[in-house]
C-alpha cells in the first residue's frame, strides 16, 4: 500500500532531480557512503572501477549519484562525468594522513573544470569512528576549504558504516540545490 501511494505522490508532485558525483582516493568510503544511503545498510565492495550509479529520493528531491573510482590511474576520467552536475561530495578517509594532501590536489582540480562552476562540494570527514581519525577542523585546515570562494562548502563528519551523519550532508545538499535547474 506504501509503494502505491508513493507512487500516487510522485505522479501528482514530482520529484526534482539533480545529479552528484562522489570523488575521493581509493578506500575513503565513497561506495559504502553511496550504499548506506541508498539501501540503509553496509554491503561488501570491492574496489570500483570506473562507477556506480544509484538513484536516491530525499525530501521528494531526486539524486542521481555517481560513485567514480578513486585510484590514481581513473582520476583522469574522473572529469568525463562532471557535466550536469549539481553537487561534488568529496569523501575523505579521516585516518589516511599520508594521502590528504593527494586529495587536496585532486579538490581543486575538479573545482576549476568549467562543467563544474555552479556545483556546490560537500566534504564527508569519513570514518570518524576510528582512532587517530583528523577532526574535520583538521580536514578543513589540511584541504586549505577556507581559501574556495567561488563554490559553496561545507564538511561533515560522518561514518559510512554507521549511517551517522550522512543524512545530515544530503540535507545540505538538498538546501543548497533546491530551485536550480534540473541535469541536462
Amino acid at each position: 500500500m506504501g509503494a502505491l501511494l508513493s507512487r500516487f505522490w510522485f505522479m501528482m508532485f514530482p520529484a526534482k532531480e539533480y545529479k552528484i558525483v562522489v570523488v575521493g582516493l581509493d578506500n575513503a568510503g565513497k561506495t559504502t557512503t553511496l550504499y548506506k544511503l541508498h539501501l540503509g545498510e553496509v554491503v561488501t565492495t570491492n574496489p570500483t572501477v570506473g562507477s556506480n550509479v544509484e538513484e536516491l529520493v530525499y525530501k521528494n528531491i531526486r539524486f542521481e549519484v555517481w560513485d567514480l573510482g578513486g585510484q590514481d590511474r581513473l582520476r583522469a576520467s574522473w572529469a568525463t562525468y562532471y557535466r550536469g552536475t549539481h553537487a561534488v561530495i568529496v569523501v575523505i578517509d579521516s585516518t589516511d594522513r599520508a594521502r590528504i594532501s593527494i586529495m587536496k590536489d585532486e579538490l581543486f582540480r575538479l573545482i576549476q573544470h568549467g562543467d563544474l562552476e555552479q556545483s556546490v562540494v560537500l566534504v564527508f570527514a569519513n570514518k570518524q569512528d576510528l582512532k587517530d581519525a583528523m577532526s574535520p577542523a583538521e580536514i578543513t585546515d589540511a584541504l586549505s576549504l577556507h581559501s574556495i570562494k567561488n563554490h559553496d562548502w561545507h564538511i561533515q563528519a560522518c561514518c559510512a558504516i554507521t549511517g551517522e551523519g550522512l543524512y545530515d550532508g544530503l540535507g545540505w545538499i538538498a538546501q543548497r540545490v533546491a530551485g536550480k535547474p534540473n541535469a541536462t
